[in-house]
């Protein structure tokens, strides 16, 4: 009867063991973080290796599809590319493809420079080019005088069918 008895608590103790394990191997895989960004200069992109270090994250840069050139980022030309862009709240300039495993995360970090006191119109394009519901979608951005307060509240206000979470200025 003892040895029965003990051949039991031992099924249990092993059933208990296994059922947690996999309990945490199934939530390690759930809890898995994107850092996506958008580095015009390479500021951006050192603020998001940083995070994605932090966060055990993975990396994902939101790539125009024709890069910008320092012309095109002179913010004191009004015909320059990036004050165009900002001006036209409807820009959408191309990124080079896809994050095409987007649904592996349930966290993403969104990264960028701010530009104008909100995040560049090509944030928005990664935004709208996925769909990014049940993800919790935090904010950082690196600013040379502004902080990043309005780039998160516009985002917020643009697509309120998300969960949004914090942010971070990260200069």
């Amino acid at each position: 009867m003892k040895h029965i008895a003990t051949i039991i608590c031992a099924a249990v103790l092993l059933l208990g063991a296994t059922a947690c394990a996999q309990n945490r191997k199934e939530n390690k895989e759930m809890k898995k973080t994107l850092v996506a960004y958008f580095s015009a200069t390479g500021t951006t992109k050192a603020a998001a290796e940083r995070l994605a270090k932090e966060m055990n994250a993975d990396l994902y840069e939101i790539a125009p599809e024709v890069p910008y050139t320092s012309a095109d980022l002179d913010w004191r030309d009004k015909q320059s590319r990036s004050t165009k862009e900002m001006q036209d709240k409807t820009s959408r300039p191309a990124i080079k493809g896809t994050c095409t495993n987007i649904d592996d995360y349930d966290t993403v970090w969104i990264g960028f420079p701010v530009w104008w006191y909100t995040a560049p119109t090509i944030v928005n394009t990664f935004i709208e080019a996925h769909d990014l519901s049940g993800k919790v979608l935090n904010v950082f951005a690196t600013s040379g005088g502004s902080g990043v307060d309005g780039s998160a509240k516009d985002l917020k206000k643009a697509y309120p069918q998300y969960t949004w979470g914090e942010s971070r200025l990260m200069n």
